[in-house]
Formats: structure tokens, C-alpha cells, sequence
């Protein structure tokens, strides 16, 4: 049984569907997923390196700064309609699963047009363009944020269910956390920040935790921070006994281990890995993501109790050592945070969205 997946662009669309296709042919073995997505998004390079048959597309966004280019996006999109279909003449598709991005909206409007069932994974608590746009028409909706169904009209017959976003389950026990302390050679009583700021790295919370670095984190605090493989050599020279710079954390669930409390962008999947692993977490939203939807999960979960939302504008290295001290002086106001983002945390996710994908699209035992 065949299933079209299509989401890309970025990470943060592409990886829940290979996390749902897993769990899929997990769930159910006959199903055979099948890829498909843009020449230009990350997927060009993450799917070779797979187990799924694909098929990449020359797809575009919308230029809005620069409308006289959207004859790419029209061209691409009239192009990957015949490119679909002549894929489905082999074996046609079950299901069309869309897990967001501009590198979805062609595959899902070709399933729309045949009638095709369509499944929806919406990361975000802001819901993408394209989650707006097929909502209505999908036979199942997945969210990763509850908030999100209030952006959203779907259908009569559409089913609408939080499941959270699909991630790796974290082994969270103390074996776990004890052997990651040992790799990292931590001391026993360290207080450990770790700081990420995406799979590329943020020039911005690099230099405020440079400038933090340069004025002297407070004592008995350790620092693991991933500056991104782009700005290591330009903060390697900060690494010491305290500080611990790394171009790139891989497997990253080491430092996850060992965390106490993380400074992150807010990204959709990096806030479901730590509020499964009940990571207290500073969230700085990048300023110019998508319909500004970094800026809505933070305040989303700031709201809930789960993290604590910077702004950008507000983010220096004084703001850094005042907010970081604070939590390190009050274990009662990490355990608060930590909590409640392990009531967001939903591990199970991926399980959770294959098991209604076979039962209520394809409709398998």
C-alpha cells in the first residue's frame, strides 16, 4: 500500500514526516511510503540518506518581497502536477500525509484534485499557509500544539487530534543521565546550561553568550553550547573547563542527558524534545520565521508555565547572566518549568499519529 509524504524545505517540516513514516510501516508493515518534495529544501540532502523511495521536485515558495519571480513557483507547481501523476500511474497512493512547507502544497492539491485522502501534520501553534489552506479538506488533522485548532477550519468530517510532534522518545533515567555526565566529564555538582540554537546555529545567541562568556558565568555553572558548525572558529577560543564549545551536538540526547536548563530557538520539534525530556528552557523565537510562528510557540508555552520566552530584542549577555542566575538560585522555579513542560511533552507522538493514520485513512486492522 502506497503513501505519498510531502513536507520540506526545512527541517522542521521534513523530519515529522520521516518520524510518522517510521512509525507508520511500523504500525504497518505493508504500507510503503514514498517521498516527495523540493530540489532546494534540505530534503535534497536528508532523503538520499534514508530508506524511502523520493522524488524531488523543482518546487518554490511564494515570493512575496518578490513577486516578479512567482512565475518559478507557477512553473514548478504545473511541472510537479505531471511528475505526481505519472508516479501514481505505478501504484497509486492511499493517502497524501503533508507535514507543511511550500514543498507540500503541490502534492497535497494533486490528491485533493483525485480525490486522494489527505492527512495533515501541523507542527506549529501558529498553523503554516498550507495547514490553513487543505485543513478543511483532510481526513486527518494532527497537531502538535492544542492552540493551534483555533487557527484552523476543518472539515465536518475531519478528525482533529493534539497528538504533539513526532520525536525520538528520550531514555529519561538516571543510568541515562549519570553515564552522559561521565562522557562529558562533568563535575558531580555542576549546574549545566546547554545552548542550541538550530542544526545551523544562531549568530545571535552566539554572541550574547560570548559576551556572558567574556564577563564570567556564574560559579558552579557549566555551559555546553552548540554554536553551529558556521561560528565555531569564531567561538572556539571561549572553550575552557566551564564552557564547553561544540560545532555540533550529534547524538544530541547526551546533552540532553545532562541538561539542567537550556537557552533555544523556538522551533516546534526542538521544544518537543525538551518538554519530553522536562528540560526548563529560555526560548528565543527567531524574529523572522515564517509568520513570525517561532514568537507564538514561545509565547505559548511561556504562557503554559513550560519555558521562559526572551525576545530577541531583549537578549544580551547582561539579560543572559540575570535570567540563568535566577534559575540556578531557585530549584523550586526550575522544577515548576520542568513540570509543565513534561505535561506538553508528548513522547508517544509519532505511535500515536500512525495508529490513527492506519485505522481512520487507510482503514487496516
Amino acid at each position: 500500500m502506497r503513501v505519498f509524504f510531502s513536507g520540506g524545505g526545512t527541517g522542521g517540516h521534513l523530519y515529522p514526516g520521516l518520524a510518522i513514516a517510521r512509525a507508520l510501516v511500523q504500525r504497518a508493515p505493508s504500507v510503503t511510503p514514498h517521498f516527495i518534495g523540493a530540489r532546494r529544501g534540505i530534503e535534497r540532502d536528508v532523503l538520499p540518506t534514508t530508506e524511502f523511495p523520493h522524488t524531488l521536485l523543482d518546487l518554490h515558495p511564494l515570493y512575496r518581497s518578490a513577486p516578479w519571480r512567482n512565475w518559478h513557483t507557477v512553473r514548478g507547481a504545473l511541472s510537479a502536477f505531471g511528475t505526481i501523476g505519472t508516479l501514481a500511474r505505478d501504484a497509486a497512493p492511499a493517502a497524501v500525509i503533508g507535514t507543511g512547507g511550500y514543498a507540500a502544497a503541490a502534492a497535497l492539491a494533486w490528491g485533493r484534485l483525485h480525490r486522494i485522502p489527505l492527512v495533515l501534520h501541523e507542527c506549529d501553534s501558529f498553523p503554516g499557509k498550507v495547514t490553513r489552506l487543505f485543513a478543511p479538506r483532510a481526513r486527518l488533522l494532527s497537531l502538535g500544539f492544542p492552540e493551534a485548532e483555533s487557527r484552523l477550519a476543518p472539515g465536518r468530517e475531519t478528525q482533529v487530534a493534539a497528538f504533539g510532534n513526532p520525536i525520538v522518545a528520550p531514555a529519561v533515567t538516571a543510568t541515562a543521565r549519570a553515564a552522559a555526565r561521565t562522557r562529558w566529564q562533568l563535575p558531580a555538582e555542576t549546574f549545566t546550561v546547554l545552548v542550541v540554537g538550530g542544526s545551523q546555529g544562531s549568530a545571535a545567541l552566539n554572541a550574547a553568550v560570548a559576551e556572558w562568556c567574556a564577563h564570567g558565568i556564574p560559579d558552579g555553572m557549566t555551559l555546553i553550547w552548540a554554536t553551529g558548525r558556521a561560528h565555531y572558529a569564531q567561538h572556539a577560543a571561549l572553550a575552557s573547563e566551564r564552557v564547553r564549545v561544540e560545532a555540533y551536538l550529534s547524538p544530541i540526547a547526551d546533552a540532553y542527558a545532562v541538561a539542567d536548563v537550556a537557552l533555544t530557538r523556538a522551533g516546534a520539534m526542538t521544544i518537543a524534545e525538551l518538554c519530553a525530556w522536562g528540560i526548563p528552557t529560555v526560548l528565543v523565537p527567531l524574529p523572522t520565521a515564517a509568520q513570525d510562528h517561532q514568537a507564538h510557540n514561545a509565547r505559548t508555552l511561556a504562557a503554559a508555565g513550560a519555558a521562559i520566552h526572551l525576545p530577541q530584542s531583549s537578549l544580551d549577555g547582561a539579560a543572559l547572566h540575570a535570567t540563568f542566575s535566577e534559575l540556578l538560585q531557585h530549584p523550586a522555579a526550575r522544577t515548576a518549568l520542568s513540570e509543565a513542560a513534561r505535561r506538553r511533552g508528548r513522547p508517544d507522538a509519532a505511535a500515536h499519529i500512525a495508529d490513527a493514520i492506519a485505522t481512520h485513512v487507510l482503514r487496516l486492522p
